[in-house]
This record gives C-alpha cells, structure tokens and sequence, in this order.
C-alpha cells in the first residue's frame, strides 16, 4: 500500500496523532460514546482524477451520522479559505462538519457536549 494512497496515508497518521486528537480519542473509541462508532484518520475518497483519489482525511468520522469532526490546530487559522473549500465538499457528499479547535479540548466535557448535539441533530 503507497503511502500516497489514501488507506497509507491515513495509517500513518494514525501513528502521528496529536496530543489533542489523542484525548479525544481516548473517549470516542470502542463505542465509548453513546455507543457511536467512531473511525479515527479515516479517508473519505470525493472524486476520481486520471485515476487517481481525490480525497480528505477525516480526523474522526461517525457514519452511521455522517458526521466528520476536525481537531484544529494553529496551522489552520492560516488556511480558512482551505477549511472552507473542504468543508462544502463534505457538505455536498451529505457530511456534517464540526471544527473542534485544540484549546476547546482543556474543556473536554463541553467538547464532547457539543460532539454529543452534533449526532443528536
């Protein structure tokens, strides 16, 4: 498996998750939350290019809701037109997108509130 393949490159990281994805995910595992499956630096494959995947990595990802959650760093206040454009894509597949940024997560109960609203909608 190429490590420029969706499935490779989500395995890697995988293994590189940040400090803050990490302690989500530490409550979102194993249908810990309300029984929701959770996927974790899944790939979600939008279009086919010359044969090539045109694709996202989703930093979690609940399908029986649809629902993505993105865990944002510092580096995405530098790429909100980016945001934006992924986004309304994952919005176009049928998504809902909810933006998590790293220092909501010192507040991990209202976090997961919010997560918690999210799949009730």
């Amino acid at each position: 498996m190429s490590d420029q393949s969706p499935i490779g490159r989500a395995r890697r990281l995988r293994q590189n998750m940040t400090r803050e994805e990490t302690k989500l995910w530490g409550r979102l595992r194993a249908r810990k939350f309300h029984g929701y499956k959770f996927l974790r630096q899944h790939p979600i494959i939008y279009q086919q290019h010359n044969n090539h995947p045109q694709f996202f990595i989703a930093d979690f990802y609940c399908a029986s809701q649809k629902l993505v959650i993105e865990v944002d760093g510092k580096i995405h206040d530098f790429q909100k037109e980016d945001d934006q454009h992924r986004d309304t894509i994952l919005e176009g597949l049928g998504m809902r997108v909810l933006r998590i940024k790293n220092e909501e997560l010192k507040d991990l109960h209202k976090v997961l509130d919010r997560i918690k609203a999210a799949l009730n909608q």
